[in-house]
Formats: structure tokens, sequence, C-alpha cells
């Protein structure tokens, strides 16, 4: 229900696709209106796939009733990425984050917002902030994205480090034919040619049929043998 105590309240956010969303005013929110707001929100996630703007009116409307509703603000953000309008996207995330401080997907996504603006110093931090979270279910797709933003930014040794501690969760939820080719990478720009091997031919073993990854590594591989 999003129900916290009226002191935690946060500012309240501007939301305005269609001029739909108004500022609202932070304060108690009756217990009619919290249910009201709820169900605004179930019926904004039963319409997420298949009707966005009819799921978009829905969060709205359950901001409306209750401004400090967690998971309706993720999804208007969530919304506005997908329509390509990074800036209100970021700002709602913002706002997800000012309510609930320890929701690391919404750091995640934040991250995202923000790689694509160019705003890579940003990312990282949104990236460390997710991690330092240990209930976080997805750590491995958190530090294998910390680790490209990372090479991005010329940070290979932080990058190679990431990679490292990312192959260490079990079970995986990023390919780790994947990240063992990042990691490859990251070793091969350090001029670790060794290590580079030794990930690079991980890629070729775990990725033996698609071939998706492997093709990359054995790219680096030839070059190392030059």
């Amino acid at each position: 229900m999003n129900k916290v105590p009226c002191s935690s309240w946060p500012n309240p956010a501007v939301l305005g696709l269609l001029g739909m969303l108004a500022t609202v005013t932070p304060g108690c929110v009756p217990e009619e209106q919290l249910k009201k707001a709820e169900g605004y929100y179930q019926e904004g996630a039963a319409n997420l796939d298949s009707d966005r703007q009819k799921a978009f009116l829905s969060f709205g409307k359950a901001i409306q009733e209750n401004p400090n509703h967690r998971n309706a603000h993720y999804y208007v953000g969530h919304i506005y990425a997908l329509q390509g309008k990074y800036k209100e996207a970021e700002e709602e995330l913002r706002v997800v984050l000012r309510i609930d401080p320890d929701y690391s997907d919404a750091y995640n996504y934040l991250r995202q917002v923000l790689t694509v603006q160019d705003r890579w110093q940003e990312a990282i931090k949104a990236y460390r902030r997710a991690l330092s979270n240990r209930l976080y279910a997805t750590p491995d797709m958190a530090l294998f994205k910390l680790g490209q933003a990372l090479a991005h930014e010329g940070d290979m040794s932080g990058a190679a480090e990431a990679f490292e501690d990312a192959l260490l969760v079990s079970p995986p939820n990023v390919k780790p034919a994947m990240t063992y080719l990042e990691l490859g990478r990251a070793y091969y720009h350090l001029g670790y040619d060794t290590k580079a091997r030794e990930a690079l031919s991980r890629v070729a073993q775990l990725d033996d049929k698609e071939r998706q990854y492997a093709a990359e590594a054995d790219k680096l591989l030839e070059r190392l043998k030059r």
C-alpha cells in the first residue's frame, strides 16, 4: 500500500504527460485513497504490456490518490524511458528513490537512463548505490553493467574487478560467456595477456553452440597471437 508516516513524505513530483498529472501536495493520505491508489496501480500493471497509454493513465491516477506510491512512479518512469523521454524518466526515478532510498532496481534503471544521456560518471555512482543493498536480487547484472561503464570511462582495472565479482554470483543472471568476454577484453587492454587468453578461452567453452560471443572472443585471441 506504500503507506508511510506523514513526516517521511518526499517533496511533490510534477508529472506532465498529456497534462494529466499535476503537482500534488504531500500530507496524510486517508486509507480509502490508499486503497484506490493501489487499485489504479494494479489496473496499470495489468495493462502495461497490452495498452501502454491506458497503463500510464492508471499509474497517474494512483499517484494522484497517493503521491508516495513508489511502484506507480517507477512505471511512469519506465514508460517515459520507452518513449525516449529520458529527462522525465530520470525525474520519476529520482522521486522513487526519495520515497525508497534502498530500491536497487530504481538505481539500476536510473543508470540506464543516465548512460543513454552519456552521463557515465553519474551512472557509475548509481550502480554502486544499487550494489550497496546486500538484498539486491541480481547483483551480477549491476556488476556487469558497472564494469561496462568503468571500461567506457577508461578504468580497466575497476572494470575487470567488477566482471570478476559478477562471475562469483550463483546462479548467474548474466550469461557467463558474456561476462567472460568483457573480462577478457578488460585484461587485453590492461596487457594481462595470459589472463586474457584464459578468460576468452572460457567464452568458447561456454558458447560452443550459438557462438554469439565466441566469435568476438576469437577475434581478440587472434590479436593476442600477434
